[in-house]
């Protein structure tokens, strides 16, 4: 097999770590481990030097996305795998993964079933992320935020430039690879729970994943999104214009709001398909 490199985004995961990098290490004795240090005020370095495997450090912290980056331009490997430093996935589900990729994929990822899911509020925003990606892509997404996957490095480099800094990585990635016709595989996996506390801010992080919503649109087909919506007000001025025609016997303002709403909201869809196709755009 390619050389395999593995990558774990890390900030304050020290006694997670502790656990899971020898584990990983055993498992996978030939693959080059990289520990991405996001600012963390622990003893992550030092476990790390103590287990044999790279650690990347930043100064300060600059978010999940961008310790993801980091890694993927620092590792050699051919094949990628990212999961997570505070021990929810399991090493030996890496080996499924990269059986995965074997059968022709360019991206595994673990699926985790509702079960795994971080909360009742967490299952529900992440099935409702899967069905809209899954009509958004005409492809079964079973999950679309999981950060456990496997990837061939030359096709997830081409992506870097999308990535945020932030922890909304996987979506991106998943809608690139879709959109560019690199094919995607879902491999079931149980998740633990979490060594430590979550990083994750409910209100902050709450209208991140609303913003997710938006961002699975605008990175795979635009109009699919802003269609409907321009419909939803045509409709509604519709009825609008119905209604006072029939008790008032007149056009009103609302009307003509709701009309020139569909109207600017389907040019917007037109512009950000074209935007969304330049963005994916490559020199031949």
């Amino acid at each position: 097999m390619s050389r395999l490199s593995i990558i774990l985004p890390a900030k304050n995961e020290a006694p997670a770590l502790a656990d899971l990098l020898p584990r990983l290490r055993a498992a996978h004795p030939e693959a080059e481990i990289i520990v991405v240090d996001d600012g963390s005020t622990d003893d992550t370095c030092r476990i790390c030097a103590d287990a044999g495997v790279v650690c990347l450090s930043s100064p300060y912290s600059m978010g999940n996305g961008a310790a993801i980056k980091r890694g993927a331009r620092a590792a050699a490997g051919e094949v990628l795998v990212f999961m997570d430093g505070d021990g929810q996935h399991d090493p030996a589900d890496v080996a499924r993964l990269l059986a995965k990729l074997g059968e022709g994929y360019d991206m595994a990822v673990g699926a985790r079933d509702w079960g795994s899911q971080a909360g009742v509020g967490r299952g529900v925003a992440n099935t409702l992320y899967n069905w809209l990606a899954t009509r958004m892509t005409g492809h079964e997404v079973a999950d679309l935020t999981s950060g456990f996957r496997a990837v061939r490095a030359d096709k997830f480099r081409e992506f870097l430039y999308l990535l945020p800094n932030g922890f909304s990585y996987p979506t991106t990635s998943t809608m690139a690879f879709f959109r560019s016709a690199y094919p995607v595989a879902y491999v079931p996996i149980k998740a633990a729970q979490r060594v430590g506390k979550s990083h994750i801010k409910p209100i902050k992080d709450g209208v991140r994943f609303l913003l997710i919503i938006f961002k699975i649109a605008t990175l795979y087909s635009p109009l699919k999104l802003f269609v409907p919506t321009s419909v939803v007000f045509f409709l509604l001025g519709c009825v609008n214009y119905t209604w006072t025609f029939m008790h008032e016997g007149r056009l009103t303002n609302g009307s003509t709001l709701l009309w020139s709403a569909a109207v600017i909201v389907f040019l917007i869809g037109l512009v950000s398909e074209q935007i969304t196709a330049l963005t994916y755009r490559r020199d031949v």
